[in-house]
């Protein structure tokens, strides 16, 4: 059974920051588009295989249901219910990691 992907408005917002960042630094959008286009690719495949990446040990208390996996230096934190994955956050991995609850 596939689950649907929910981008909360924090990710959409850091998504969006990393694509503006991206095209400020490069004045490429073929650039920029083609990071973004391959972090929302690489969240696709949890449709039918959430749990392909490790726990997020960043996470108190460490629960199984939470995960991350890094992609062009960027880490996607996620969280898996029952029929939904919920993408949390996106950030640049060179960004102070927040422990989160």
């Amino acid at each position: 059974m596939e689950k649907e992907i929910i981008w909360t408005q924090t990710s959409q917002n850091q998504l969006e920051d990393i694509y503006f960042y991206l095209l400020e630094e490069t004045k490429n959008f073929e650039i920029a588009d083609k990071v973004i286009d391959t972090l929302a690719t690489s969240v696709e495949i949890l449709k039918r295989n959430c749990e392909i990446y490790e726990i997020d040990e960043m996470r108190i208390p460490i629960d199984e249901n939470y995960r991350a996996f890094e992609k062009f230096n960027y880490r996607i934190s996620y969280k898996i219910d029952f029929d939904k994955i919920y993408i949390l956050r996106v950030r640049h991995t060179s960004r102070n990691p927040k422990f989160y609850r």
